[in-house]
């Protein structure tokens, strides 16, 4: 194979965008896009001579070059709230003796991984959003997609562990601390974080074998999935399949646990016999169902559409859902609206030295 490097080239945009590339000759069979004439009955093959990338354009919010300075203020307000609110949960849990219990246990994890979680993606954009060359390399987006991607299913995981339970405590109080023991939480949380490492750094990995040439612009601000197999320069359907067996798989078995979860909830508590006690009851599940109402709706909106239904505009507005306005709703929908992480926030703040000064 020789190998014989280009120039940068200027794209013929407002914002003289570039992209780097390389061009190779390639020998041999190979599986592209271009059908190769020379051999009846093959297959697509890779042309002679194809542009692979070795950097990316991320297009992001290039057509709101006015609006950028806006959003940018406006990202990283929500970013340092989400940080600073996360980090708010943790150390109240880590403090407060009363909140030493299995659904806290998960509630740290999940915090921890809504900070990650935002952090791959946000101050890459923040960037972006005051520079006009808005470029990444093949292995800085390797890197983004793999941690976006792990955090992303370790959630899901995540979330059925925490309807689980919830399951547990309403369903089955008198053996909950036997259920749901430290060894259990442990091996709970380990599960889920194990699943996301494996399944995604395999697929991910398998991503990032294929060629990927053109311009090397990415209809997106960050590296998703979809807008870099869009980029492969060679037959992406397969690739496709497994991205969406994969999806139904391990987006829909935790969703599928956790409707299973709270259909044997409902029924308990349309059980109880008092008003009070099915408020109670109920109460302690509200956070998590709008947590995960948040989570499933934006993923399976953007993960389980058909190819043909996603368009560059509708792409970036529900990524903006799950990567930025979701992971900012956590920390408020279990701050508002738990009972006993609000008691330990006031009696925190009431036992501060600020406050007995005040």
């Amino acid at each position: 194979m020789e190998t014989t490097l280009c120039p940068i080239l200027s794209l013929p945009t407002s914002q003289d965008l570039t992209y780097h590339c390389v061009f190779q000759k390639f020998k041999g069979n190979g599986y592209g896009k271009y059908p190769d004439s020379s051999r009846s009955g093959s297959g697509p093959r890779m042309s002679g001579n194809q542009s692979l990338c070795t950097r990316f354009t991320l297009v992001a919010f290039s057509s709101l070059a006015e609006l950028q300075p806006v959003l940018f203020v406006l990202v990283l307000a929500i970013y340092l709230f989400t940080v600073g609110g996360n980090l708010i949960i943790i150390s109240l849990i880590r403090v407060t003796p009363a909140l030493h219990t299995p659904m806290y246990f998960f509630l740290v994890n999940l915090s921890f991984l809504e900070m990650c979680y935002i952090t791959s993606v946000v101050p890459q954009m923040l960037v972006h959003l005051l520079v006009e060359t808005k470029t990444i390399s093949v292995g800085g987006c390797a890197a983004q997609m793999y941690v976006f991607s792990i955090l992303g299913l370790t959630e899901c995981c995540l979330l059925a562990a925490m309807a689980y339970d919830r399951f547990i405590a309403i369903c089955h109080p008198l053996h909950y601390t036997l259920l749901m023991g430290p060894p259990v939480c442990l091996k709970l949380a380990a599960a889920s974080w194990t699943t996301g490492v494996v399944v995604e750094a395999a697929q991910i990995t398998w991503i990032f074998t294929l060629p990927f040439c053109g311009t090397g612009e990415i209809q997106h601000f960050f590296c998703d999935i979809m807008p870099v197999v869009k980029l492969a320069c060679v037959d992406t359907s397969r690739n496709e399949t497994v991205m969406f067996v994969l999806a139904v798989l391990f987006i829909m078995s935790p969703c599928f646990l956790i409707l299973c979860s709270y259909a044997r909830i409902l029924v308990t508590i349309v059980r109880i016999p008092s008003a009070a006690g099915r408020r109670k009851a109920f109460s302690t599940c509200s956070s998590h169902i709008l947590v995960v109402s948040l989570f499933y709706g934006t993923a399976l909106f953007t993960y389980l559409q058909p190819k043909t239904a996603h368009t560059p505009a509708s792409d970036k507005a529900t990524a903006l859902m799950y990567t930025v306005v979701t992971p900012a709703l956590n920390p408020v929908i279990y701050t508002l609206r738990n009972k006993e992480v609000k008691e330990a926030f006031q009696r925190l703040t009431h036992r501060s030295p600020l406050s007995q000064v005040a």
